[in-house]
């Protein structure tokens, strides 16, 4: 593997285009009194917009994100941007940390100081890590090649012995404790251990007689959660390329069907930026938009469903890993994670209901969330 420096250096061009765009918005009109209960907020999404236009600065976060050390190289062909950062303490343990939908690397921007540098971020150098974050296939600026989350642990793994790393620690969440958790199943012996906030969820396919009471209650929690909130589930996992041609052509409508996402899975009390700054949510979005990959992205969820409902056997990701795994439940996430249920899906040695925080957690609570993954990570350094 050939990796090759990279920064990120939007053409001007795309970020004219995207002003003019903003101003050109055709807004729909809102039925009035719903709040967010229809969707992202028109009031809010011309506040936002307007900030967007007059006030977001692409090029200050293009030099934040250009601060970190980051690569390009070409696995099976398929192009991969990653974060590679060394650790500043004694034998630094590796670790890759893999993102979701909708966010991008950015989800982890503020742990990964924490982690590589711990005695000047709240911890011991001892606890110090290498980390490496990569930019998931067809997201952000990897290639637009979409993978199933076992495709993409075949990725990493070749990723992380290119890096010259023959054991290693890996965490996840969203989709990427799918990818997480099959990078476990098909390389045991290359990961020591691993850090998951979700660990999937159930299928249908289970024997509900072999389920406990609250494995049967999460299955029926699941089922309801699909009808009222997961419609981006059916979109994107059945018909990625027709909601394509409106997120790739419409900057406001991207950003609408991912932050009603941030603020419906984060502990924000319905208020989105209780927990996100419009820069923040702003670059995440960008990031999406000036690499033209909100149809690649979307598209992943359609590889993963092949590979649950066509794919013989169903997917690696599926099957239950015996690495040793930690899981930490945050009470705003999109779902409530039963004990049980990651006992069923991991070897499970650590498991811990935080008391605040979502499913972003290294954005929303990133003291929180880097105490438990070096605590939990600590008996693995020898190894």
């Amino acid at each position: 593997m050939k990796a090759e420096p990279f920064e990120i250096n939007v053409p001007q061009e795309i970020l004219d285009d995207l002003v003019d765009r903003l101003k050109r918005t055709c807004w729909p009109d809102q039925v009035e009194g719903v709040g967010w209960d229809y969707g992202t907020n028109l009031d809010y999404m011309k506040d936002l917009t307007n900030y967007w236009q007059h006030q977001y600065d692409w090029r200050k976060h293009e030099a934040e994100l250009n601060k970190f050390v980051q690569f390009k190289a070409a696995i099976d062909g398929i192009g991969i941007h990653f974060l590679h950062e060394r650790g500043r303490g004694p034998n630094p343990l590796p670790v890759i940390l893999t993102h979701g939908w909708p966010d991008s690397f950015y989800r982890f921007h503020k742990i990964i100081p924490m982690l590589t540098d711990p005695g000047k971020n709240g911890g011991k150098a001892e606890d110090s890590f290498d980390v490496v974050v990569p930019s998931l296939p067809g997201f952000g600026f990897s290639g637009h090649q979409a993978l199933s989350a076992d495709g993409v642990a075949n990725l990493w793994a070749k990723l992380m012995a290119g890096l010259g790393y023959k054991t290693y620690t890996a965490v996840g969440g969203d989709l990427g404790s799918g990818v997480t958790k099959s990078l476990a199943v098909q390389y045991p012996k290359a990961v020591t251990a691993m850090h998951l906030t979700d660990v999937g969820f159930p299928t249908g396919r289970e024997d509900l007689s072999t389920m406990s009471e609250a494995e049967q209650k999460f299955a029926g929690f699941i089922q309801q959660w699909l009808f009222t909130e997961g419609a981006y589930v059916m979109i994107q996992g059945t018909k990625p390329q027709t909601l394509a041609y409106a997120l790739n052509d419409s900057p406001v409508g991207l950003a609408a069907w991912h932050i009603e996402k941030f603020r419906a899975w984060s502990d924000c009390q319905g208020d989105v930026e209780k927990r996100f700054t419009k820069d923040e949510l702003l670059t995440h979005i960008m990031i999406y938009w000036v690499t033209a990959t909100a149809g690649s992205a979307a598209r992943m969820y359609l590889q993963n469903v092949r590979a649950m409902y066509v794919q013989p056997g169903g997917p690696m990701s599926a099957q239950k890993s015996e690495v040793p795994a930690a899981v930490v439940v945050f009470p705003s996430d999109t779902v409530p994670l039963p004990r049980e249920w990651a006992e069923r899906n991991v070897n499970l040695k650590r498991y811990t209901i935080m008391t605040k925080g979502g499913h972003f957690a290294a954005l929303e609570e990133p003291e929180l969330f880097v105490n438990d993954l070096r605590e939990f990570f600590r008996e693995f350094r020898g190894e």
